[in-house]
C-alpha cells in the first residue's frame, strides 16, 4: 500500500499525544486529530490507511464517525478505543462493521498488533481494486457512481477531466441525486486527495453566525467572542471545500465569498490581517442558479465565477435503465455495511424497482435497499401517470410490452448476465429469450436497455 496512514482521533490531548508517540516509535505513520469532524474530512474512498478512534468524544462520537466513514468506503478498517463501560457498545459496533476494538488501558504491543493487521487488510483491499481496474473491471469512480446509460458515462468522463485540474466547480442536481458523492470524487481525483475535504451546508448555518463560522474571528470581535477561532475556510487549507446549497448563502456574504474566490485570502472578523487560502472550492445547488440570478437572489458575478466548470448530476428519471443494476449495487453495499450475506433479489422486485418513480433519487433508492437487506419490507413502488414506455396513457399492448421488457432486463441483471438461469426462471426457451432480447433491444451481457 502506497503511503499508508493511521488517523488517530481522540479529544483527550494527553492520551492522543502519548498514543501517537508510541505508534510512531513502532514505525507507524500517524496523524493525530482532536475531533471526528477533522478525521472525516481526511477520509476518501481510496484512503490509504486505517482509523483509530475513541468512542466517547465531544461533537461527533466514534460510533457516528465509523458510520459516516463506512458510507464513504465500507472497507476502511475502523478500530474503536473503549472505556471499561463501553464494551457492549463496542461489540454492537463490531456487528455494524468495526474492524476491532481495544479497551483502555491498553498496551502498545496489543494496539500495534491490531493496527498492523488492519493496515495489511487495507493494503490487500486497495491492491485488489487496482488489479480489477487493470483487468478492465469497474474502477473506483464507477464503483461510487455506477451506471451505464450515456448520461452517466459522460458524467464520469467529465469528473475525471475536471478532477485532475484545480478548477473551482459548480455541481447542479436534484435532492438525493449524488452531488456530494461527485464533489468527493473531484477531490479524490485531484492532487489534493491527501488533504482535507470539508463539507459546509450553507442552508444549515445560522445567518447570525455564518460569517464567523466561515472566516473565523479574533478575541472581542463581537459580544461573546472570548477567544480567537479558526473558521471553516482555514480548517480546509490545502484541500477541497464543498459549499453545499450555495444558493442559500445570504447576499451580503456572497459578496465577501466572491472576494475570497478572486483573491484566495481571508480576513477573520475583528482583524485587519489577510491570510492566504490555498483551497479548491466546489459548490452545489438543487435550484437553477441562473433563475436565482434573474430573481435577484444570487449575485451574477459570483455565478459566473463559479460557472467555469459545471457538472449536472442526472436524476434517476433521466437514467431509468440504470435503476435495477443500481439497486443491486446498493443492496450489496448495504449487506456489507450491516455485516450480512448478499441477499438474492427476485427479478420481480427488480422489475418493480425499475418501474417506480424515485423523487428522492439515489438517496431514496439507497433507503429502499437498506430496508430490503434488513428484511423490513419490499421496496415501496410509486408510479406517476407517465407517458413514457411505462406510462398509463399508452395502449394496453404497448404497456404490456414495456412491462415484459423490464422483467427480462431485470432478470438478466439479477443473474449477472448468465442467460441459462434467465430463461429457466422465466419459463421460456433459449430461442424465445434471444428473440425477445432482440425485439426489445436488450444487451445480452448485462441486461441494460440499449438507448
Amino acid at each position: 500500500m502506497k503511503n499508508p496512514r493511521i488517523l488517530l482521533i481522540d479529544d483527550e490531548e494527553e492520551l492522543r499525544r502519548s498514543t501517537a508517540q508510541a505508534l510512531e516509535l513502532a514505525d507507524f505513520p500517524v496523524e493525530a486529530l482532536s475531533s471526528g469532524e477533522d478525521g472525516l474530512a481526511r477520509v476518501s474512498f481510496g484512503f490509504p490507511g486505517i482509523v483509530v478512534t475513541d468512542i466517547r468524544m465531544q461533537g461527533m462520537d466514534g460510533m457516528t464517525l465509523m458510520q459516516r466513514i463506512r458510507e464513504i468506503d465500507h472497507e476502511i478498517p475502523v478500530i474503536l478505543v473503549t472505556g471499561h463501560g463501553d464494551v457492549q457498545l463496542a461489540v454492537k459496533a463490531m456487528r455494524e462493521g468495526a474492524y476491532d476494538f481495544i479497551e483502555k488501558p491498553f498496551s502498545l504491543q496489543t494496539l500495534a498488533g491490531i493496527v498492523a493487521r488492519a493496515l495489511d487488510r487495507r493494503g490487500l483491499v486497495l491492491e485488489n481494486r487496482r488489479l480489477k481496474a487493470v483487468a478492465g473491471k469497474n474502477d473506483d469512480l464507477e464503483t461510487r457512481m455506477p451506471g451505464r446509460t450515456p448520461v452517466m458515462v459522460d458524467l464520469r468522463y467529465r469528473l475525471r477531466a475536471i478532477g485532475a485540474t484545480e478548477a473551482d466547480t459548480l455541481i447542479i442536481g436534484e435532492t438525493g441525486a449524488g452531488k456530494e458523492v461527485a464533489a468527493r470524487a473531484l477531490h479524490d481525483l485531484s492532487s489534493r486527495a491527501g488533504r482535507p475535504f470539508l463539507a459546509i451546508n450553507c442552508a444549515a448555518l445560522p445567518e447570525s453566525l455564518i460569517e464567523s463560522e466561515l472566516f473565523g474571528h479574533e478575541v472581542g470581535a463581537f459580544p461573546g467572542a472570548l477567544r480567537a477561532r479558526h473558521g471553516k475556510f482555514e480548517h480546509g487549507r490545502g484541500g477541497t471545500i464543498l459549499l453545499d446549497e450555495i444558493g442559500s448563502m445570504p447576499l451580503d456574504l456572497q459578496a465577501k465569498f466572491l472576494r475570497v474566490l478572486q483573491e484566495r485570502t481571508i480576513t477573520r472578523l475583528g482583524s485587519n490581517e489577510t491570510l492566504p487560502l490555498d483551497v479548491r472550492f466546489v459548490a452545489t445547488s438543487k435550484v437553477d442558479l441562473e433563475g436565482e440570478v434573474a430573481a435577484g437572489r444570487f449575485r451574477a458575478d459570483l455565478f459566473y465565477r463559479l460557472n467555469v466548470a459545471t457538472l449536472h448530476i442526472p436524476a434517476l428519471a433521466e437514467r431509468r435503465a440504470d435503476i435495477p443494476l443500481l439497486f443491486l449495487h446498493l443492496v450489496r453495499e448495504a449487506a456489507a455495511r450491516y455485516g450480512r450475506e448478499d441477499p438474492d433479489v427476485p427479478p420481480s422486485v427488480l422489475a418493480d424497482v425499475g418501474e417506480a418513480d424515485w423523487p428522492g433519487n439515489v438517496r431514496e433508492l439507497r433507503n429502499a435497499a437498506d430496508r430490503f437487506v434488513l428484511g423490513i419490507g419490499q421496496p415501496e413502488v410509486a408510479r406517476a401517470g407517465r407517458t413514457d414506455d411505462g406510462g398509463t396513457d399508452l395502449p394496453l399492448a404497448d404497456r404490456v410490452a414495456a412491462y415484459e421488457r423490464r422483467i427480462i432486463a431485470s432478470t438478466i441483471a439479477a443473474h449477472g448476465g448468465a442467460l441459462k438461469p434467465v430463461y429457466e426462471t422465466l419459463g421460456i426457451s433459449r430461442k424465445t429469450l434471444y428473440e425477445k432480447m432482440q425485439k426489445y433491444g436488450l444487451d445480452k451481457q448485462d441486461g441494460r436497455l440499449v438507448e
